[in-house]
């Protein structure tokens, strides 16, 4: 369990370090920054990532939905969520503990940009409402579970999830970065609102909630559905 433990911590880690830090550093940086689309790329290329590096030893969710969905369908025994829950916010807070350290060496560094966290209304990048918000995120962590459980059955070729996986993230990122920054993962919502605190911590609800009913609502469909190999 220690090591699954690890794994989970270290690809946590490196989703929000590489994600986050893509839009903290590179997305606004002059003239030669990445914008919404290199952002959406890296949260996907660290999922893609890490499944592969530490994937095998813990299942790769780096993600509190992903494990309440794995839980609902009977992936992931009930003792072991609450631990894999804890590992991921923990990797999530020293990752933008980090972070912050590094975009804070910048002489004009603020919080005020949001330090990659997630909102609505005002902080919503495109200024979207809580509703909008709340459907967003519960839709496309539902999709983002599906697709989680679908290819990681015996159906799909061995070796080939973390690609689907890592692109499904980049497809959720492209489409929702305007409406919420993109949670559709409490820990990697979590952790940059830590360091920005106020609206953001008042707003972090609903980045915990709208991702496990889309992910329980996931594990229970596929259940029903499909089955479980």
């Amino acid at each position: 369990m220690s090591k699954r433990l690890f794994a989970e911590f270290l690809g946590t880690f490196w989703l929000v370090f590489g994600g986050c830090g893509s839009a903290v550093l590179a997305a606004a940086f002059p003239q030669f920054g990445i914008g919404f689309l290199g952002v959406a790329f890296a949260f996907g290329l660290t999922v893609l990532t890490m499944a592969y590096a530490v994937g095998g030893i813990s299942g790769g969710h780096f993600n509190p939905a992903v494990s309440v969905g794995l839980t609902v369908a009977g992936r992931l025994p009930a003792k072991d969520l609450v631990p894999y829950v804890i590992a991921q916010v923990i990797g999530a807070i020293v990752a933008s503990a980090i972070l912050y350290f590094i975009a804070s060496g910048k002489a004009d560094f603020s919080l005020s940009g949001g330090f990659a966290s997630n909102g609505y209304g005002e902080h919503s990048p495109g200024g979207y409402s809580m509703g909008a918000a709340l459907v967003a995120e519960i839709v496309l962590t539902f999709m983002f579970l599906m697709i989680i459980l679908g290819v990681t059955t015996k159906r799909v070729p061995a070796g080939f999830a973390p690609i689907a996986i890592g692109l499904a993230l980049t497809l959720i990122h492209l489409i929702s970065i305007p409406v919420t920054n993109t949670s559709v993962n409490p820990a990697r919502s979590t952790g940059p609102a830590l360091f920005v605190g106020g609206w953001a911590l008042q707003q972090l609800w609903l980045f915990w909630v709208a991702p496990i009913v889309g992910a329980i609502l996931a594990g229970i469909a596929h259940k029903s559905l499909f089955g479980d190999e």
